[in-house]
């Protein structure tokens, strides 16, 4: 499968069961984005109107025998359901179909690994597709439950005496799935200190979340003049960036990119990449960036909430963003509209950020004795040091910084 995902040019169709749960064109034409981004092309779509999809081949057989004609005229080498598929129907439609099957959730993990480039998100992605794999490994070949001698595997473990195949494949799999959690651990303890140094030198979080390719990216480079890489394919950023950033009235704020989000995306990816996710948990403030030109633009935000519910963000203070406005001839209500590309609307949105942030800050006019002048480090660290002038009697300092830490400069305040 991997061989295939990485190939350009791999013909693909897909496979949907309308079972009128969903709206199965615009899921279709989701999923056929996420094949585009893996470098695929879609010859063909089938679709079969069933009350619920059969639990032994997913669509009917008849169904699935046309289906095999249409494959081997248009010569497919990949073809792709938009469900979750167990590994018995996986076996059974290659037999069918005889072209390589995955589901939506095996492709959206492909483009996951084929991305991932930190560290980090190599070992989050793997962790999901283990997690994803190990109740699908008795149907996903042959031979999996036959006896065999000895075997071996990574590290020198060894099948026991009348261990099964399958039974050897589940025990190193879940061994490299503990492996993998203890690794990711470490990380986040890291990233927790990391929160925590944040936290002391008061600092507020910006975290920017949102549907796949609106744009974060791009409106964080416009807003920090940053140079994250920029991609107009899904999942193009999936590790977190962080900048920092001086506002227009001179408060200091971190910006922090996220992985983006797709309809029904797989629970294991978000368990897998929570500790990446939490970023917006915990961050001050959350920009729920949309496409203002995508007409889906609410079932994105919405989409987006449910994530963020999931990992326990959904009360954060949140600002709306609709992001290539450049493309709209009318506003959206209910946010604020802006330009990545253009720079439309980013005034707009520092100013209303420094709004929401304003109860976290105030500013000073401090006359600092000589022998105090660590404090200096203390204001430019927790807030911004605006005007600094060196007196006989001490250095006089205007600036802003953070409510926490303002009892500390109280001593030196300049009456009015």
């Amino acid at each position: 499968m991997q061989d295939i995902l990485t190939e350009r040019n791999t013909r693909a169709a897909l496979f949907a069961a309308d079972c009128g749960a969903r709206d199965i064109d615009r899921s279709l034409a989701e999923l056929g984005a996420l094949a585009q981004s893996a470098d695929m092309d879609v010859l063909f779509e089938v679709v079969q109107k069933r009350d619920s999809p059969d639990s032994g081949s997913y669509l009917g057989v008849g169904r699935l025998e046309e289906a095999r004609a249409l494959c081997a005229e248009h010569e497919i080498d990949l073809c792709i359901f938009d469900d979750e598929l167990t590994g018995t129907q996986i076996k059974n439609l290659e037999d069918l179909l005889d072209v390589p099957v995955i589901d939506r959730t095996m492709l959206i993990l492909e483009i996951f690994a084929a991305r991932a480039v930190t560290n980090e998100g190599k070992l989050q992605t793997e962790l999901a597709t283990l997690r994803y794999r190990l109740p699908r490994l008795s149907g996903l070949r042959e031979g999996l439950s036959r006896q065999g001698g000895g075997g071996g595997g990574g590290g020198g473990a060894r099948r026991g005496a009348g261990e099964s195949k399958l039974e050897y494949d589940r025990r190193h799999l879940r061994r490299r799935i503990d492996m993998i959690e203890e690794k990711l651990a470490d990380i986040e303890q890291r990233r927790a200190q990391t929160r925590r140094s944040r936290s002391r030198a008061e600092v507020p979080v910006i975290a920017l979340v949102g549907y796949t390719n609106v744009g974060k990216s791009s409106l964080l480079n416009r807003i920090c003049g940053a140079e994250v890489e920029t991609k107009d394919q899904l999942f193009a950023t999936l590790d977190p960036t962080a900048r920092k950033m001086t506002l227009p009235g001179g408060q200091t704020v971190i910006f922090v990119d996220t992985v983006g989000f797709v309809s029904r995306l797989p629970h294991g990816l978000v368990e897998a990449f929570k500790s990446t996710l939490e970023e917006a948990a915990y961050a001050d403030l959350v920009l729920r960036v949309a496409d203002a030109a995508d007409p889906l633009r609410e079932e994105q935000l919405h989409v987006t909430q449910e994530v963020l519910a999931e990992i326990g963000a959904q009360e954060n203070e949140t600002i709306i963003v609709y992001n290539k406005c450049d493309r709209m001839h009318v506003a959206v209500p209910g946010g604020v509209m802006v330009s990545a590309l253009t720079g439309e609307g980013i005034d707009e949105l520092l100013t209303l950020i420094e709004t929401r942030l304003a109860g976290r800050v105030c500013r000073l006019e401090l006359l600092l004795p000589y022998d105090k002048l660590s404090l200096l480090n203390t204001l430019r660290n927790d807030g911004s040091v605006q005007q600094q002038e060196y007196r006989d009697n001490g250095v006089y300092v205007s600036g802003i910084v953070d409510r926490r830490s303002f009892h500390l400069f109280e001593p030196y305040l300049l009456k009015e």
